[in-house]
């Protein structure tokens, strides 16, 4: 009977879940097709024009271009920055790292708003406020113990030994990282790369402090959309959202599809 109830109240629970999710989601994206939709279970009328209008409208390629720019440069300058300090902690016996991991880790365990304001306010104080610039050294704040967080697992599973094997057999040090290292670590770089890239598309409390009128990234200027002045058709903010959900979905089905965080290099470690 235990076993019974807890499979029923689970079962209860993600079936709660999954119906609720779909059927916000599922409301958007019908919004976003209807023509007028007013107490009825349909629209009657069904249009794709309100994503024309959003893409006119909201400048949407600008936005869209912003966007990549901001989260490429944020993942790659966090994956660079962040693999010598993952490979430090992970090969150096270091004098307190667990104090020193914490520090690392404190972007990511305390709200951004707690930081985000001090922070936008110095950058606007040297004029990087309002810049691609400045919203990229903001999300990069984060981004960087989240990567050296990611890829630090990922080098302590690489034994030592075949580094040691490899140096026997006559190869220097560069030699060794670019054959032994960087090929198992690739998994890790790759997992690390791709939760970066998700993760500041849909960071909003950092990028909305920190942008300008031509550095907002698609998530601030949904939130502009929806609370701006002005009257705009509820409809064409809704066209803008399922955009933005269809990209962030491409990412994570590209995640999915490329990336297993838990083979690691167990696997290349046993060849």
């Amino acid at each position: 009977m235990r076993g019974g109830g807890w499979r029923l109240a689970v079962f209860c629970f993600v079936l709660g879940f999954v119906l609720n999710l779909v059927g916000i989601v599922g409301h958007v994206v019908v919004s976003s097709f209807a023509r007028r939709w007013f107490a009825t279970p349909l629209p009657p009328d069904w249009t794709t024009a309100w994503y024309a209008y959003s893409w006119r409208e909201f400048q949407l390629p600008q936005i869209l271009t912003v966007t990549v720019v901001v989260a490429g440069s944020v993942t790659a300058l966090a994956l660079l920055l962040g693999f010598p300090a993952a490979w430090a902690l992970a090969r150096r016996d270091i004098r307190a790292k667990g104090a020193l991991l914490l520090l690392y880790f404190l972007p990511l365990l305390i709200p951004q708003m707690t930081y985000g304001i001090p922070l936008a306010t110095t950058l606007y104080r040297y004029h990087i406020g309002g810049t691609i610039v400045g919203v990229i050294l903001a999300n990069l704040v984060p981004m960087l113990p989240l990567a050296i967080f990611i890829l630090l697992p990922f080098f302590e599973q690489i034994s030592v030994n075949l580094e040691w094997a490899a140096r026997v057999h006559g190869a220097s040090r560069f030699q060794v990282f670019r054959r032994v290292v960087l090929p198992l670590a690739v998994p890790g770089l790759l997992t690390a790369g791709l939760l970066i890239l998700v993760t500041t598309v849909a960071n909003f409390e950092l990028t909305f402090l920190l942008s300008g009128a031509g550095s907002q990234t698609l998530v601030v200027a949904l939130y502009y959309a929806v609370f701006a002045a002005g009257m705009r058709p509820i409809y064409s903010v809704d066209a803008m959202a399922v955009i933005y959900m269809a990209i962030v979905l491409a990412i994570l089905l590209v995640a999915l599809r490329f990336v297993r965080p838990t083979q690691m290099v167990f696997r290349l470690d046993r060849g």
